[in-house]
Parts: structure tokens; sequence; C-alpha cells
């Protein structure tokens, strides 16, 4: 691949462009609804409520046309709720196309004030019903407004073409609900950037990059664009191979009910099924993530007959289901994805706390509880080795097998692991560390958690046992309502921690940023990604490339004329920027300094003409910056600008 060395005063440059473009990401969804092609809108001014039912035979939920306290009008009055999940309901998949977005926003008002949350319901492949919180907490508290009646932003949904009786409804309380103005609108298309980059191909001889995706992700073909071009050396399911996904509790009790056996779990991976069929499709690696963990594993694995209020079984049982779960688990995606490659799996996820010991006993109860039912079960850690023995057993021919922590820098918790890893690496049934990387980009980098020297003490720690690295979730937090400073420090903290994976390179196989999009984070409200809520490269990923060779394009150039070749109509030399008769950095440098402040950089009149290059019609912006970088690196010669005549 032809590759050219990066300028690292045009990457400064186009960081502060995307800095420019950055603090808007939060708003594109509200952008994008208003000019987005409207599907159904409902205002109920004509009584019809029939689009709508309740949530199946033990709903008592009753639906009608009101118009007392409306905003102006009628509107969809659900009244005689006697359960939280009863609700109004509006099905999805007979009436719009899988594998696109579509914007849900609506009016809701409670009767007492109720905390509503829209919610999303589906049967996966195998039949299985699933359940999601869309947007939780809509209410007058959080969402004030005069009349109480509270606008639902748009809210993002989609589904694949293996879901059916797909619905979005309403619920919360048991009070009356009172819903208006409910719209479904297609989210506009939207085309990424092309003209930077791939990330994946700037490593490609370091270390596999990737991402983790949900199936919603499948539907947007800017997200996918985006994994296409920078993630596609590996794939992370975010949580639909997680053992609280995996484990069929139905399936379970039916088969302890017909053998008297209860030492055999059912599994199934209906959830997983629409991303494992992308990556078989797309020919991309796939990293297993998790078997074994305390946390998104229901409580009734551990007990008795697998019922909810069973008693916990003894050690010995545990082991039986433990080696037949994970037995079930690689024979069936063996069976099912013979041609995947398997790479890597987390078997054994956070087990120590921060300080190096075990969790608590107990029930797991809500998501990232300290407690643990491996500890309630085993009295301690000691259920580690035999799932990496059962693994080694069990596991696809080619598969590493890796203990996978968060806060993995931390003193107390890097040595417990590191004298795990010992152990288990003497008896052969490990090959790796999975270091998450959840991390801190705070208001500066010496307030950032960790800090680089840190984390880049972990990694020589964990290189000097001799096993893999890999890293398995990376994403760094900003402050909530970032500045265009607080980006800035993000890039800088993002390049001191890449360029110590980069450092360690030789330790390293694979690094997995969680998620793609900001907004599609699971810290959203923090923008740790890479790429923003307009699917644009952030100063981050800029910083991060920067001093590396990077492909200029997989496609040869148009020409190997000189790309500085001048090309003029009349006085104008397209791309001369600064007037000095050559087309180069300097020139793109001086554009982004004038949009930046204007009252210290300045642009003459013929500047000003020549720096149009775009050929956009919209004057002077960072695209044109970038479109003379582009010149710069071969991927167009001056005699094509402007690029759009």
């Amino acid at each position: 691949m032809k590759k050219k060395h990066f300028n690292r005063i045009a990457a400064a440059a186009l960081a502060s462009a995307m800095l420019m473009s950055s603090a808007n990401a939060v708003f594109a969804a509200d952008d994008s609804a208003a000019t987005g092609k409207v599907i159904f809108s409902f205002d109920f001014e004509d009584g019809d409520v029939s689009a709508f039912c309740n949530r199946g035979e033990n709903d008592t939920t009753e639906l009608s046309a009101a118009d007392e306290g409306g905003i102006d009008g009628k509107y969809l009055l659900a009244s005689g709720r006697s359960k939280e999940w009863n609700g109004p309901a509006f099905r999805l998949d007979d009436k719009l196309e899988p594998y696109t977005e579509y914007y849900i926003s609506a009016k809701v008002k409670g009767k007492y004030y109720t905390n509503v949350t829209l919610s999303n319901q589906f049967d996966n492949a195998d039949g299985v019903t699933k359940y999601n919180n869309l947007l939780q907490n809509i209410s007058q508290q959080n969402y004030p407004t005069e009349d109480g009646w509270v606008t639902i932003p748009p809210t993002k949904i989609s589904f694949t073409d293996e879901m059916k009786n797909v619905y979005v409804y309403f619920e919360g309380g048991t009070d009356d609900l009172f819903i208006d103005d409910f719209t479904i609108t297609e989210v506009p298309s939207v085309e990424i950037e092309q003209d930077i980059p791939g990330l994946k191909d700037v490593f490609v001889n370091d270390f596999k990059v990737g991402t983790a995706l949900t199936p919603a992700a499948l539907s947007s073909k800017p997200t996918m664009d985006i994994v296409e071009k920078h993630f596609s050396g590996s794939i992370t399911a975010g949580n639909e191979m997680k053992p609280d996904a995996v484990l069929d509790k139905a399936a379970c009790q039916a088969y302890f009910e017909e053998t008297g056996d209860d030492t055999v779990p059912q599994i199934t991976f209906g959830a997983a099924k629409p991303l494992l069929n992308y990556c078989q499709k797309n020919n991309i690696p796939v990293r297993i993530h998790t078997l074994v963990w305390h946390s998104q594993t229901p409580d009734w694995f551990f007990k008795v007959g697998y019922a909810d209020d069973g008693e916990w079984v003894d050690k010995e049982t545990m082991l039986a289901r433990m080696e037949n779960y994970i037995k079930a688990y690689f024979e069936e995606l063996i069976k099912l994805y013979p041609d995947i490659d398997f790479y890597a799996c987390d078997v054994v996820n956070e087990a120590w706390n921060d300080q190096g010991a075990p969790r608590n006993p107990g029930e797991q109860g809500d998501h990232g509880s300290n407690n643990s039912a491996w500890v309630q079960v085993f009295g301690d850690n000691s259920f580690i080795e035999p799932a990496f023995t059962f693994a080694r057993k069990y596991a696809p021919e080619g598969c590493k097998l890796y203990y996978n922590d968060f806060n993995e820098y931390m003193d107390g918790k890097l040595n417990a692991i590191v004298e795990m890893a010992t152990d288990l690496k003497a008896k052969g049934v490990i090959d790796g560390i999975g270091m998450q990387s959840h991390l801190d980009a705070r208001q500066s980098l010496d307030s950032s958690f960790p800090s680089v020297n840190m984390y880049n003490k972990a990694l020589d720690k964990y290189a000097e046992l001799g096993l893999d690295i890999q890293i398995t979730e990376l994403d760094a937090t900003t402050p909530e309502n970032p500045t265009d400073a607080d980006f800035k420090v993000q890039a800088d903290y993002y390049k001191g921690i890449w360029d110590s994976i980069y450092a360690h390179k030789d330790s390293i196989s694979a690094v997995i940023v969680w998620g793609v999009t900001d907004d599609g984070s699971w810290r959203a409200k923090k923008y740790p990604l890479l790429f923003d809520a307009d699917y644009k490269a952030k100063p981050a990923f800029h910083s991060i490339i920067e001093g590396h060779d990077v492909p200029i394009s997989t496609n040869p150039p148009k020409t190997t004329e000189s790309p500085v070749t001048t090309t003029t109509t009349g006085d104008t030399l397209y791309g001369d920027a600064n007037c000095d008769g050559k087309v180069e950095i300097a020139d793109a440098t001086l554009i982004l300094q004038f949009l930046t402040n204007k009252d210290e950089y300045s642009l003459t009149t013929q500047g000003m003409k020549n720096a149009d290059v775009s050929g956009n019609g919209d004057g002077v912006t960072a695209q044109d910056a970038l479109t003379i970088q582009q010149v710069d690196a071969g991927i167009y010669k001056a005699s094509d600008l402007p690029i759009n005549k």
C-alpha cells in the first residue's frame, strides 16, 4: 500500500478544524429529524387510535382519544394501567424497513407527572422476546415545561430482518399516560469522511484495530461505513454474547424438569446472530466477550433448579454447570459460524476489586454491583482456574484466552492480576491480559486519570509477563458539556495513551475502541470516542495518527504529475491562499488560522478567491484546507482544483 508520512503541521491544523465543529455534535439528532422524511405522524385529532395497541392480554391498558387538558385538541389516553409495563405500543416491523434508522418523537404527560420510559420490544432470531429502554426518566422534573407536557427529543430506533414483532411503547408507573404528536421520521443519510486515513490501515502492521457493536448499529449506514473504513480489524458484541444474553432460562428450566439434571445449561445466540451474520459475511474477526462474569450473569444461574428464589447450588454442581455452559457456548458458535475467526475470548471478566481482593459474596443486583454469585458459591476466586481450564479444552483452534478487567492500572488490582496470570501461565491455560481502558480525560493532562505515566507502567508490568496484551474497551471521557479546550485535552490524552500502546506494540495484538460515535457510547454524556455524532473524526482521531505513516489512497493516484503544478483561471491560482505562487500545506494552515481568528490572520481578496477550492459555493471553509492537504498528499493534483468545478 502506498504511504506518505503524515505532516505534523497539517495534523495540528486539521485537529483545530475539528475543534470548531465538535461542540455542535449534540444537536445532530434535532437538526436531522427536522429535515428527514416523515413516515408517520399522529395528532389524534380525528379520534382514531387504532394504530396503537396495549401490550398483550395481560396488559389492562385501555386506549382512547381524549381532549381534556390536551396540547391543542385531542390526544391518546392510556388509562386502566395496572402494571408499570402496561402502556400504548406501536408496531414497527409491519410498516417500516429493516436496516433503516428512524427517529421517534412525541409529546407525553403523566396524570400525576409520572416518570415515563420510551421502550422497544422485539423477538430475536430464536423467537425470544427482548426489551430495551430507549429513553428513561421522561418527566416534568427532567424536561421542565409550563403545561406538564414533555417533548421527547428525536430518539433513534432500528431493527434487522432477524427481528420480528418489533414495537416501540410507553411505560412507567400505573397512572394514566397521555401521548400526542407521535412522529416517526427517517434519519437522513450522511456521508462519512473518505479523505482521512483508515485507522486500521495506519496500524495494519502493528495490531488489529476494531470496535464494539450492537445490532442497532447495523441499521446505520454511516456508522457501518466508519466501521468498514476504520474498525473492521475486529468486532466485539457490546452485550449480545454476555451470559445474560446467551443463557436461556426457560430452556434451562424445561431441560431440568424433563431430565432432573440441572448441570446442563441451555444457551442461545439469538441476540448475537445479526452481528455474527455481518462478521461472517464480511470476513471480520470476532472477540468473544465474555464467558464468566459476576455482572450480567443472572442469579438464577446459580440457584437450584434455575429458580429465582431457589437455594444456592453447591460448588460441585456449579463446576459441572460451568463446564457444560462453556462447552455448549463454544460448540454452538463453531457449529453456527465455522468460517468466523473467533481469535480471542475474555474467559473471566472483572473478578478482582481495586484493592486486589475477590468481590463480595452475594446476589448480583444492579449492574456494577460489588457482589459476585461466583464468590457466593466458591467462597473466593477459585472459580477462575477451572474457567480457563474448560475454555482451553473447548475453545476453537486459534482462539486465545484472556483475563479482562477495568482499572487494571490500579496497584492492588494490577498486582492481583499479575500473580493470577503468572500461575495460570505456568499451567498453560491463559494467553493474555485484556486491558479495558475506560479512561477519563479531565480538565487537563495533569488531572486526567489514569495519568499516561501510570498507564504506561501498567503496560510495562503486563508485558513483562510474556503474555499477549489486548486493549479491549478503549474510551476516554471529557467533562460534561465539553468546551473546545476539553476536546483539545482529550486529543492530547488520547495521543499519550496511544503512544504508550504503540511503544508496546510487540506485546499488543489488538486495540478495540468501545463504540463508534459519541452518541452511541455507554458514556455518551462525556463524548468519549474518536468520532462525533455527525460521524466526523474528532481531534482525538487526528492526534493518534500524527507522526505515523498513513495510506494516501487505496486507489492509484490520478496522475504522476507533480501535485504542485499550477493551474490558473485569469489571475486565480486555486489553492494558493497566501499568494506566493505555490500550493502547499502553508496554504491550508493559513486558511484554518483565518477561520479561527480573523482579527489576527487575514486573506487578501485574491487569496480568498484562490482559497475556495472545494467548489461547493459556500465560501472559504475548513473543507478547503482539507482539500489542499489532499493535494499535498497526492490524492488530487493542483490542476483538479476546484474539485467540484
